[in-house]
């Protein structure tokens, strides 16, 4: 299929496709992949990543919901025994019935629109995976591996670290896509961790409320949804006067910690 006939990236679907090789070689590098390893891929579009991932010998779950690019991928691999497509939304998707033999591994190139919502439901996944590489807008990465004390650390951050190990590896310049976006990406590796958060939801409550306003400090976001928000911090050991971006992982556990112990 010439480039002429292929379908145009899709505004709707924030979709911006790669095609520098070299980055896209960096990225499946990244990936490290085994022979015969299961990768499951989001959001191909065209398939210039997939394309990579099963030269190198991926056993490949394309998941697609872009009907169009559907049609390009089962054109592209459809003699490649290596390859299955799923035409699904991957929000909705259930990944415990399309990985075969975890751990597998995950890639994709996520929209700015979805990448919080797709990261959600991959950290409540990540049982299935040992490495998630994952490129983001550079904004989100950055929000992602922002440490204790920087301005981009917020909700996501905490709720990231606290699954995950993170590493940034590179960046990707507008020039390496096609239509060319205003901004740059970032590549992540993610890795599954063990968590010390016993209790998930409240721990997501007690993180989302701290940096409810995040010109507030820590009590006075805290004290207008938790009552012993001043017990808590104290027997945390965590400054009434912090701002969220402040505290680190363990604070946050710690904080948690103590405010369900408040409840009981």
């Amino acid at each position: 299929m010439s480039d002429q006939a292929k379908p145009y990236a899709k505004r709707s679907f924030g979709q911006n496709f790669l095609v520098d090789q070299n980055f896209i070689r960096k990225i499946v590098d990244a990936l490290r992949i085994v022979e015969n390893e299961e990768i499951i891929e989001i959001g191909p579009g065209r398939g210039a990543l997939s394309d990579e991932i099963l030269r190198r010998g991926g056993q490949l779950t394309a998941i697609e919901l872009d009907r169009d690019m559907v049609e390009v991928l089962n054109a592209k691999f459809k003699h490649n025994n290596n390859f299955r497509l799923i035409s699904e939304d991957a929000l909705k998707v259930h990944l415990a019935h399309l990985v075969i033999s975890p751990p597998a591994k995950l890639a994709a190139n996520l929209p700015y629109y979805i990448s919080t919502p797709i990261l959600r439901r991959l950290i409540e996944f990540r049982g299935l995976f040992s490495s998630l590489v994952l490129m983001f807008q550079r904004e989100v990465a950055d929000r992602i591996t922002a440490k204790p004390g920087s301005k981009e650390r917020g909700f996501l951050t905490v709720l990231v670290e606290a699954s995950l190990s993170v590493e940034k590896l590179f960046d990707v310049p507008p020039t390496a896509f096609k239509p060319t976006p205003k901004v740059w990406s970032s590549v992540v590796r993610l890795t599954p961790k063990p968590s010390q958060v016993t209790d998930t939801k409240l721990f997501e409550q007690v993180v989302s409320t701290g940096f409810g306003q995040k010109r507030k400090t820590i009590l006075n976001n805290l004290k207008l949804h938790f009552t012993d928000a001043g017990d808590a911090l104290i027997a945390a050991e965590v400054d009434k006067n912090a701002r969220a971006e402040a505290l680190s992982l363990d604070d946050w556990i710690r904080l948690a910690t103590a405010l369900k112990a408040g409840k009981t």
